[in-house]
């Protein structure tokens, strides 16, 4: 494990030692060109705090978005992001590729 997903990991675990509550989303699968790594973590409150990354563009902000609903629902989900080399600008991935990111609730 990066010194990076431990440092996030840290992060998240202190937000919820808090009271807040906590989901994390990780890039599990990639292929093709993706400006981050499988591994790669991104930390969201349900307070509005985020910490990390898993894509950058838009791609952040709907997974921030469905890890707002993994913390009302606690159901954990797979999204699946397949971009075309066409349409990559316009949804904020400027490389294509494709990146599966999966969220759940921390706890």
């Amino acid at each position: 494990m990066s010194a990076e997903s431990e440092d996030i990991l840290a992060t998240a675990a202190a937000w919820r030692a808090a009271g807040e509550d906590v989901a994390i989303a990780t890039v599990v699968e990639t292929w093709g060109s993706s400006p981050r790594p499988a591994g790669s973590r991104l930390v969201v409150t349900a307070s509005g705090r985020m910490e990390g990354s898993v894509s950058g563009g838009c791609i952040e902000g709907a997974v921030a978005d469905v890890a707002r609903q993994t913390m009302q629902n606690g159901t954990p989900q797979l999204l699946d992001f397949g971009i075309s080399d066409d349409r990559a600008w316009e949804v904020g991935l400027a490389c294509g590729g494709k990146l599966k990111v999966f969220v759940e609730k921390l706890g």
